[in-house]
């Protein structure tokens, strides 16, 4: 959609089932997330062109950018695996196991860690993994069944939206230390922060 007209230019053939999208911070390329194929596709925004699809895991959910553009990782929810993309070639690296279903992504700010939920109701954990290694830490307990997470934007603090809990935990990062749920009630499905 051009934004200055409002009008729709041709659609873009992608995987199947699209499902998520990010865009690197330069703006140059778009990457969707496939679940039903198990692909990513790269699309140039200069040219609103797919280049090949790129194999993740299984059923991919969600899909974040590193602040530095140089990385893209895609939570694989039926594999239990992330997997990074290096955007310069538009190749999948080793994926990183996880365990459970994760579903959500979340990079700090300066980059080096990114955290992973699960979206399944028995699972109730938030795995950080250490970027330049592709390490994993130990699981932090939230609430049960996440649906959301943010991170403030000087990356001190990640919050995770947990469902079926009407919580939402806040998590020290430099500790990954989770502080006690804030009870919002209700179902909580999606949260931001202000600049």
């Amino acid at each position: 959609i051009t934004t200055a007209t409002n009008t729709t230019g041709p659609p873009i053939p992608v995987g199947g089932n699209p499902y998520a999208i990010a865009i690197t911070p330069d703006g140059k390329t778009a990457y969707v997330v496939n679940q039903g194929s198990g692909t990513v596709t790269p699309i140039t925004t200069a040219t609103n062109t797919a280049g090949p699809p790129i194999r993740v895991g299984k059923y991919p959910s969600a899909i974040t950018i590193a602040p530095d553009g140089k990385t893209a990782y895609v939570a694989n929810t039926d594999s239990g695996t992330v997997t990074p993309i290096t955007t310069a070639t538009n190749t999948a690296r080793p994926p990183i196991r996880v365990g459970g279903h994760p579903g959500f992504v979340a990079i700090t700010p300066n980059g080096k860690t990114a955290y992973i939920a699960s979206v399944a109701f028995s699972d109730n954990t938030v795995i950080p993994i250490t970027t330049a290694t592709g390490t994993t830490g130990p699981p932090i307990r939230v609430g049960s069944f996440t649906q959301a997470m943010a991170i403030t934007p000087n990356g001190t603090t990640l919050y995770v939206v947990s469902w079926t809990s009407g919580t939402v935990t806040p998590i020290t990062t430099a500790t990954n230390i989770p502080g006690p749920p804030i009870r919002v009630g209700g179902s909580p499905r999606a949260i931001a922060i202000t600049p």
